[in-house]
């Protein structure tokens, strides 16, 4: 499943992201707000088990999700929205991912990945705000999928070019694939156009 969540909020706070005046400390926040309004969609056809409870007055019949979730940010610029989803789901573990593009050949190259114990029994979300040719994402599901097999795989990003979504959905068409804005293109460097610039850059301050 492919699919680009319309929302008034998250168009307002995408906008904001987008506009090259936004310093790194409201970028941070919007992504942050962005990624928890994202997930209710995302995990919409979550399983629940039923549970007893005891409240104040007496006992009743309560949820908890069935599966272990666990957030796996592809580094650097996925950080800033692992906060965002671990407030909504503290119980969630996290992965972590680490992928550069080579800037002349646009691969992936991964450099880092650690990932808690109970991954295999887990619904995973791979995060990164930017799908933009689709290597770092291909990259990351190939490790799960070769070296951790977890139950499902999920990829959130806030923007997407064209080209990179046909790449993973191609590469994976299992995968569910969630974003914000599907954008207009990639440039001659391998960019999102119109995007967000280096999501990365912008989330950390850096150049």
């Amino acid at each position: 499943m492919i699919k680009f969540i319309d929302h008034p909020l998250i168009k307002d706070k995408l906008t904001r992201m987008r506009k090259s005046e936004t310093q790194s400390t409201k970028f941070r926040d919007n992504l942050t707000e962005l990624t928890q309004l994202m997930a209710y969609e995302v995990t919409r056809d979550f399983e629940v088990n039923t549970i007893e409870i005891d409240t104040p007055i007496c006992k009743t019949k309560g949820y908890k999700l069935k599966n272990n979730i666990t957030i796996i940010p592809i580094l650097r610029a996925g950080l800033g929205m692992s906060d965002g989803l671990k407030s909504l789901i503290p119980t969630a573990s996290v992965g972590h991912i680490g992928i550069y593009r080579d800037e002349e050949t646009l691969e992936a190259k991964t450099y880092y990945c650690k990932m808690p114990v109970n991954i295999k029994e887990s619904i995973t979300i791979v995060l990164d705000p930017m799908l933009a040719t689709g290597s770092s994402a291909i990259a990351a599901i190939d490790i799960l999928k070769k070296d951790y097999k977890p139950l499902k795989i999920i990829f959130l990003c806030l923007v997407a070019s064209p080209e990179g979504v046909k790449k993973l959905s191609e590469k994976h068409p299992d995968i569910d694939i969630y974003g914000a804005s599907l954008d207009e293109k990639l440039d001659g460097n391998g960019y999102i156009v119109p995007g967000l610039g280096d999501a990365g850059d912008r989330i950390f301050g850096t150049k």
